[in-house]
């Protein structure tokens, strides 16, 4: 395949060479911020990419520059081909990683092994098992906890994604800091973001200011490391002086990141969203199944991309559900 120069680099000249790929829309939790309590109309079977097409696009992206590729969900662990999908992705040049909530890790164990997928990013927003059954609306703490400590201990690199809501777990955040006092891990506190379903609200939100005041106060300002932001950064990271592992927040909504973002996410029906925020999608999968070339595609979904949070410009902006209603419940994007 001809290499095209530019399809996706866009018209700030953020080029984009991480492709999140969502492989279901299917999970086996049911998080509050994540699925409106009612579930969600899930795409028909026929719509979803097979093992066949996720393949073939993800060459298309790595061919144009891609060098990252993210499989999230959904959970991506419930798809039954789970381990077809990783084994033929890994003969692309990019590094694989995932986001998983750790409840079937210990099955792929072997899988992640063998086809090189190191970065594991598991979702766990409290350490206590009642919380986790209120949020998740199932008991699986138990579990998913277990299996973070075995990813841990087979030399994987893991990651805690916590995402933050006011009154529900923001009296946790010393806690996980804690935990990295002698696990090797990186705890990422995540700001409650607003989709559809999940009834957001300014009231729910932890900014970055004040999990580092919560931080300092509890630690001491002398002990907080401020660590150097990885290229196209999503999370500003810190450490604790003496402690193996770090924490970092993601801050999308109070302070966001949008200028250095190479992001883009391929839904499980094979639609790009060019930014986590955007109500705008691009159909590539039906092109590719009537055998059209998809560069085009992404090219148009690349240059509409907007500056800043799919065109909410301004902290005030999230206060209207216009601008966020219209967009999938998180379940149905991809984390």
């Amino acid at each position: 395949m001809q290499q095209q120069d530019n399809i996706l680099t866009d018209t700030l000249g953020r080029k984009h060479n991480y492709l999140r790929i969502s492989l279901t829309e299917k999970c086996n939790l049911r998080c509050t911020y994540c699925m409106p309590s009612e579930g969600v109309q899930l795409s028909p079977r026929q719509h979803l990419m097979n093992a066949d097409e996720i393949y073939n696009i993800a060459k298309v992206f790595v061919a144009n520059g891609v060098d990252k590729i993210r499989l999230t969900g959904g959970e991506p662990l419930v798809r039954k081909d789970f381990s077809e999908i990783l084994e033929r992705l890994s003969t692309l040049n990019t590094t694989l990683s995932i986001t998983t909530n750790g409840i079937l890790v210990d099955r792929f164990l072997d899988d992640f092994k063998t086809y090189g997928l190191n970065n594991i990013n598991v979702s766990l927003d409290t350490l206590n098992e009642e919380k986790f059954n209120h949020i998740t609306r199932r008991d699986q703490f138990t579990k998913a906890y277990n299996n973070i400590h075995l990813l841990i201990e087979n030399g994987f690199k893991v990651k805690l994604n916590v995402v933050l809501i006011k009154g529900f777990n923001d009296n946790e955040i010393t806690d996980f800091i804690k935990l990295t006092k002698d696990l090797p891990i990186s705890i990422r506190f995540i700001e409650f973001m607003p989709f559809d379903g999940n009834n957001w609200n300014k009231s729910k939100l932890v900014t970055q200011h004040e999990i580092l005041e919560q931080t300092t106060h509890y630690f001491g300002a002398n002990q907080l490391i401020k660590l150097q932001n990885e290229q196209n950064f999503t999370s500003r990271d810190y450490k604790i002086i003496g402690y193996k592992g770090e924490f970092g927040i993601i801050s999308s909504v109070s302070n966001p990141f949008c200028d250095g973002c190479n992001r883009i996410r391929l839904t499980a029906n094979g639609k790009i969203k060019n930014c986590l925020f955007s109500n705008n999608e691009t159909d590539i999968l039906t092109a590719l199944r009537n055998q059209e070339s998809i560069e085009n595609y992404i090219a148009k979904a690349i240059y509409k991309k907007l500056p800043v949070r799919g065109g909410m410009d301004s902290f005030e902006s999230f206060n209207d559900p216009k601008k966020h209603s219209k967009n999938r419940s998180m379940i149905t994007i991809g984390g």
